[in-house]
């Protein structure tokens, strides 16, 4: 069954842009002029010189005995969770029961943004917006406890930040909500390029993702997944995704290989976000050989009655990934690019 608000994509602009979520700006003001430029805003992070803004760090911002070093690499102590997990918990609960997510939406040290991007959409009437947030397997693969474990070894640890991720991804888009648009949600994943279907943890770890991404449904947003490496392609686009958000050179050819599983993800009404234009300024890029590859790679897999081009035109454009390591200048020459192979995907799909 395809979730109601999938309907909501055939709305977006053909060929609709948006952004991976990170920028080099550090002035919030000059970092949502650059994200309403797109026919999808999105929800600018700024960890530049600001590492509680980097992925992880904002992702975990609020979880008991948390910290991070300046390259955002995150610890949680164990004695401080131990003595805060039961209030915390019971927060966390009431939350999700009342569907009152208001107190785990980003502060303004993890999201300077967020309160002025939320007031631009509301004044705007903009019909969508993107918001993202680190994903589970990620951060539940990526952060320790000060002791050098691993998050998904401590078992109560492991799903009280789950819990917690789901509640901040719910406060994320009832706020996108609440400012009168239909919000997007993209799950960044990068750590899935790990993703080992023989260890029964990431099996597990896929199955509370599928929940996690249909809870988001159900508030009625779009749930995007964004991993800017390879992975179990065929696992990622079972888990009902409404957008698959993948770097188009480095990944394209290994997603629509997984034939029967790329026909079942079309046939959903689900479509992809194209990492169109590489976020390595010295990368060859040409848009109308990319879109020559992209366009023949659909007329060989997808199922009969989807046109190549048409089902082209229906799927999102970003940088291949976020953008906080790039320089101001070459940040505008990449999105810049993005604008460029708009132009030409829209001539080509006319």
């Amino acid at each position: 069954m395809r979730p109601f608000a999938r309907k909501a994509l055939g709305l977006l602009p053909p060929c609709a842009t948006t952004g991976i979520g990170s920028l080099p700006h550090t002035q919030a003001e000059l970092a949502l002029q650059c994200s309403l430029q797109h026919d999808v805003p999105f929800l600018p992070q700024l960890p530049t010189g600001h590492p509680a803004e980097l992925m992880i760090p904002a992702a975990l911002e609020g979880f008991p005995g948390v910290s991070f070093d300046n390259d955002g690499t995150c610890f949680v102590d164990p004695r401080v969770w131990e003595r805060q997990k039961g209030p915390f918990g019971q927060r966390l609960e009431e939350a999700l029961n009342a569907k009152a997510y208001s107190a785990f939406e980003p502060s303004a040290d993890a999201c300077r943004s967020f309160r002025a991007f939320m007031g631009e959409i509301e004044q705007r009437q903009l019909p969508f917006a993107k918001v993202q947030i680190a994903g589970p397997a990620t951060v539940r693969w990526v952060a320790r406890t000060s002791s050098g474990r691993l998050l998904q070894d401590v078992p109560d640890m492991d799903q009280q930040v789950f819990h917690m991720l789901m509640a901040k991804s719910l406060a994320l888009v009832s706020a996108v909500r609440h400012a009168g648009a239909t919000a997007i949600l993209y799950l960044d994943e990068p750590g899935l390029y790990a993703l080992d279907k023989s260890d029964m943890k990431h099996v597990l770890m896929l199955q509370e993702l599928k929940v996690l991404i249909a809870a988001v449904q159900q508030s009625g947003a779009l749930v995007g997944l964004h991993c800017c490496g390879n992975t179990d392609w065929a696992a990622i686009m079972e888990l009902g995704l409404d957008i698959l958000s993948v770097d188009a050179r480095l990944s394209f050819d290994a997603v629509v290989k997984e034939r029967a599983a790329f026909s079942r993800f079309v046939a959903s009404g689900a479509t992809l976000s194209l990492g169109i234009v590489p976020t390595d300024i010295d990368a060859a890029y040409k848009p109308e050989a990319l879109f020559d590859a992209v366009e023949a790679s659909l007329r060989t897999t997808l199922p009969a009655g989807f046109g190549g081009s048409s089902w082209l035109a229906n799927m999102l454009l970003t940088p291949a990934c976020g953008l906080a390591m790039r320089s101001m200048a070459e940040t505008e020459r990449i999105l810049e690019a993005v604008q460029a192979a708009q132009r030409h995907f829209r001539r080509a799909v006319a």
